[in-house]
């Protein structure tokens, strides 16, 4: 029924002498509503009034639309309103006729009779919302309409939806709880679903509001269905905007475990985004989320999350120094002494978070045992996984290679012989990973290359020389090449053979499979400079190949190896004829 529709005799009067009951009534009064929309629309004066007014004619509509969705019969809780929307709508139409025909005796009086009639729709939706919130309708009363299949047009999901949202507006704590169900269902099977509840504005409203329900089981399904949406970053704008955020910490607060779980993993997608971190903040997140971590009580999973949001919130610099004066620093060194994996994890990754370019952070992370703490994840006697230890290695990495006074605290504490233990014994992934911190371990200081020259750490390097990764290949030829630059390892070196040997034989121009050879060159360079290691590389069967590399001018570097060589045995045949 258009506006124009709306003639003196449709138009609804509060004397009608005959008065719709039951599902007529309500239809009658949805189409009233909707014609008055449609009316309002072509009012061009009071426009800030009209769009107040419309929007709530709106919300009504919306409110009797989801009742109209059920089988109610002569509820006398709805039937009673009837009435009185019926006479607002009566004297809201003349109001708009008015307007359209600008016929009003005066400004402020029609601006007054608008803000009455605002008043007035305001109080009808307040009223429909109480009678919803007594669960006036049961799953007794509700026609049964079937989740479309896979593949189903959008108007029809939309329609599923609809349904659903009327279920959770209207209906009983078990018919609610149920909506909510199958609405999770929906959006993990589909995604498609996910923007049919966003243009459907009405179901994050909705969902919202069961955040901050008294009913536990309302927000710990709300709480689902939200993680789920503020996966896509498109629509986190929309939830933010319909006040997600404030529910979600109260119910970290004060909701139970498997609801604080939902919250958490909400918190833990929307403050990917700064803006949103602050939000959280602003609400009292930061103290409900340490509270969490403090809590002996409190389940695994709930703290690992919990651990990931105060890492996405340390990224702001006000937020990461409450924290740090709130005792963040000793309550996740204590969380790395944990034995499940979840918490160890999300807690080195806050502490790297924190520390990262704050020098005071980093000393007071050490100065509180968080080195110990994380090299006991190392020990191999512990049952953690591979992929943990990998976490805790990179993180032992960033925390303390910069610092030579870091260094030796490590090295104190048998750092170097955990390395060497994984370089030998670990999987592929931490053994390249551990050959990685090994090689830049012994960049950091003379006091780190002597202590891995003792641990035996250049037996382990040769063998990856013929590795048949270049990168791995590379970094053990440059390993190799700074640590025996340290005269004791030098020593160590030529004490074998084979190494020499092997160096030489990487250096053929026809080997496809070698390393670096400016780094191979480098270890022989130095080697020279010991007599034991000269005499070794001149006997050896495979000194031709640096010959050959310096005939080719493949490398200047071998050319420079060639004539160091060559001038040594000049001086040693001169010392010859001297002494004879």
């Amino acid at each position: 029924m258009g506006h124009e529709d709306f003639t003196e005799e449709s138009k609804p009067v509060q004397d009608s002498p005959e008065r719709p009951t039951g599902i007529s009534n309500l239809r009658r009064t949805i189409d009233f509503i909707s014609s008055l929309i449609s009316l309002s629309q072509s009012v061009r004066v009071f426009n800030g009034k009209w769009q107040l007014i419309r929007n709530k004619l709106e919300e009504l509509y919306s409110g009797l639309i989801a009742a109209d969705n059920f089988d109610f019969g002569e509820n006398p809780s709805l039937s009673g309103v009837f009435p009185s929307i019926m006479a607002t709508i009566s004297e809201c139409y003349d109001l708009a006729t008015r307007c359209v025909d600008l016929s009003y005796s005066g400004k402020l009086l029609m601006q007054s009779d608008l803000d009455m009639v605002f008043a007035k729709f305001d109080n009808h939706v307040k009223t429909l919302a109480e009678i919803y919130k007594k669960g006036i309708w049961s799953n007794g009363y509700a026609l049964v309409v079937s989740k479309p299949s896979l593949g189903a047009s959008k108007e029809d999901m939309r329609f599923y939806i609809r349904d659903l949202l009327s279920r959770m507006k209207i209906g009983d704590l078990g018919m609610k709880k149920q909506a909510l169900m199958n609405l999770y269902d929906v959006v993990v099977e589909d995604e498609k679903y996910v923007k049919v509840i966003i243009d459907v504005g009405d179901v994050v409203h909705v969902l919202v509001g069961f955040l901050c329900s008294n009913h536990v089981t309302l927000q710990e399904e709300s709480a689902q269905v939200v993680s789920v949406i503020v996966g896509f970053d498109s629509y986190k704008g929309v939830l933010v905007a319909a006040g997600v955020i404030a529910p979600l910490v109260k119910v970290l607060d004060f909701g139970s475990e498997a609801g604080k779980v939902g919250a958490a993993r909400c918190l833990m997608k929307l403050t990917e985004n700064s803006d949103n971190a602050w939000c959280v903040s602003a609400h009292g997140g930061v103290t409900a989320l340490m509270k969490i971590c403090c809590d002996e009580d409190c389940k695994h999973e709930l703290v690992g999350l919990t651990c990931r949001v105060l890492r996405n919130l340390v990224g702001v610099e006000e937020i990461k120094r409450f924290m740090v004066e709130e005792g963040a620093v000793s309550t996740f060194i204590w969380l790395l002494r944990s034995k499940e994996e979840v918490i160890l994890v999300s807690s080195i990754g806050f502490i790297q978070g924190i520390a990262t370019g704050d020098e005071l952070v980093r000393e007071m992370v050490i100065r509180e045992g968080g080195i110990r703490a994380l090299l006991c994840v190392l020990d191999p006697k512990w049952s953690y996984s591979s992929k943990t230890r990998e976490i805790a290695m990179r993180a032992v990495e960033n925390l303390c290679f910069s610092s030579s006074t870091c260094v030796s605290i490590l090295m104190s504490y048998g750092f170097v012989d955990q390395l060497l233990y994984y370089v030998r014994n670990g999987e592929v992934s931490i053994q390249e990973l551990t050959l990685k911190v090994a090689f830049r371990l012994c960049g950091t200081s003379e006091e780190a290359k002597k202590a891995m020259g003792d641990a035996g750490f250049m037996a382990e390097l040769v063998k990856f020389l013929s590795a048949k990764s270049f990168e791995v290949r590379e970094m053990a030829a440059e390993a190799l090449s700074s640590m025996v630059m340290v005269p004791k390892n030098r020593k160590r070196f030529v004490q074998d053979d084979n190494n020499i040997a092997l160096l030489l034989q990487l250096l053929d121009p026809e080997e496809g499979n070698s390393g670096n050879k400016r780094f191979l060159i480098s270890i022989l360079m130095s080697l020279t400079s010991c007599t034991s290691g000269r005499k070794k590389i001149v006997s050896s069967g495979y000194a031709k190949n640096i010959d050959k590399l310096a005939e080719a001018e493949v490398s200047s570097d071998a050319k420079r190896l060639v004539k160091k060589l060559s001038a040594n045995r000049f001086r040693s045949m001169l010392s010859g004829i001297w002494h004879s």
